[in-house]
């Protein structure tokens, strides 16, 4: 695999002439972050812009400053910060009582820079507590600066339905696919264009990422962004694994190798396996493999499933996967199969798997035992509207 030295927004900053560094001149500077906002040596973007600025406060998103928090719904308190260079300075978490932040704590600053590692799915809590951010300051009359970082799945491929708005959630709060294709600092762009925000933002964009490109290309270091995002390979599987956290089957929580590995104790793997081979389906390897989670779904019972392995990224389709292997499941188990009830992220009327997959109409093909054929027939024309509506908003 061919590697390339990819520059972040982050670093654009720190190197650049003082053309992007006046950005920050004199300004009173709020940081939304967590660990995995890192430069290329492992130095924290908290401590770095200290360096050339004047931080007076940072917010962090789902999971805390330090991704600590393990599971949904499970919020993370306020909380102090010390730099290197000894200042004590206010955390305030975004995923709180409140998941945006209050005019209160905007008033403290001149600008948001915003550095967090987003995974190119569509229920990545991470792009929404962005969006919150955006329509706070938009408010507050507070500058946002994205310093933009890779698309760890790349920018060129796109998967699944557009969300449909009536499913609007934590995990989905505007019309794109599930795998969206843009960076972070693309869908800022993209969202401030879709609400009609009065918003000042600028985007400091990478130098040498292309879209074509995997994590693992860029040459940059992989710091897990939440608990259960632990490698590079989670990311490459979660677009479509995350669709178990709407249904019984455990996604691996309680594994060391989380949306890779998942099953349930009723799975009849032998005909599973018999069904997914003949789906036509490519990219992937399904390894057999038994396991008891420490904690969440089946905590302390034996699991009967499979380890996903991506054997060709390039052709494979993680959303498409997953969904027909429920489809094969729902066939085979229709006694024991069951889809999770409410809450989750914040919503208490809808099934999860509806928000998560974003319209029910992806459930009813599930439920029905559709090909992996007639399932990808549902979001063909919508993909070529979303590619039109985002071209304008491509940085690279």
């Amino acid at each position: 695999m061919v590697t390339y030295r990819v520059q972040t927004g982050l670093e654009r900053l720190l190197t650049s002439s003082n053309n992007l560094q006046n950005i920050l001149k004199g300004k009173r500077i709020g940081l939304l972050c967590n660990q995995a906002s890192v430069d290329s040596n492992l130095r924290h973007a908290k401590d770095l812009i200290d360096s050339i600025g004047n931080i007076i406060c940072l917010f962090s998103p789902q999971h805390g400053l330090y991704s600590t928090q393990q599971d949904n719904m499970i919020e993370t308190s306020h909380g102090v910060e010390t730099l290197e260079s000894g200042k004590n300075i206010p955390v305030f978490s975004l995923y709180e009582k409140s998941r945006a932040p209050s005019l209160e704590q905007l008033c403290q600053i001149d600008v948001l820079i915003v550095d967090i590692q987003d995974v190119g799915t569509r229920v990545y809590t991470f792009i929404w507590t962005l969006l919150l951010s955006m329509k706070a300051c938009a408010k507050a009359g507070i500058k946002v600066v994205v310093l933009d970082r890779p698309n760890p799945i790349g920018g060129e491929k796109i998967e699944g339905n557009m969300l449909n708005m009536e499913y609007s959630s934590f995990v989905g709060m505007a019309p794109i696919p599930m795998r969206h294709g843009l960076t972070i600092g693309e869908l800022a762009l993209f969202l401030k264009n879709f609400f009609n925000l009065d918003l000042e933002l600028d985007v400091i964009s990478m130098q040498g990422w292309h879209r074509r490109m995997l994590f693992p290309q860029t040459n940059l270091p992989w710091i897990w962004p939440s608990p259960n995002m632990p490698t590079f390979a989670t990311a490459l599987v979660y677009p479509g694994q995350v669709l178990f956290e709407g249904t019984n089957i455990s996604e691996g929580r309680g594994t060391t190798r989380p949306f890779e590995v998942f099953g349930a104790p009723f799975l009849n793997i032998q005909a599973i396996a018999k069904k997914i081979n003949a789906s036509g389906l490519k990219g992937f390897f399904l390894r057999t493999q038994l396991f008891v989670p420490t904690f969440h779904k089946w905590h302390g019972k034996t699991c009967v499933g499979f380890q996903l392995h991506v054997t060709e990224p390039d052709i494979f389709e993680p959303y498409l996967f997953t969904l027909t292997f429920l489809s094969a499941v729902t066939v085979l188990h229709k006694n024991d199969f069951a889809w999770k009830q409410p809450p989750y992220e914040y919503e208490f009327k809808k099934l999860p798997f509806d928000i998560i997959s974003g319209h029910k109409i992806i459930r009813n093909a599930v439920e029905a035992g559709a090909s992996a054929k007639e399932i990808k027939q549902i979001w063909q024309d919508e993909q070529k509207e979303y590619r039109e509506i985002i071209n304008s908003f491509l940085l690279y």
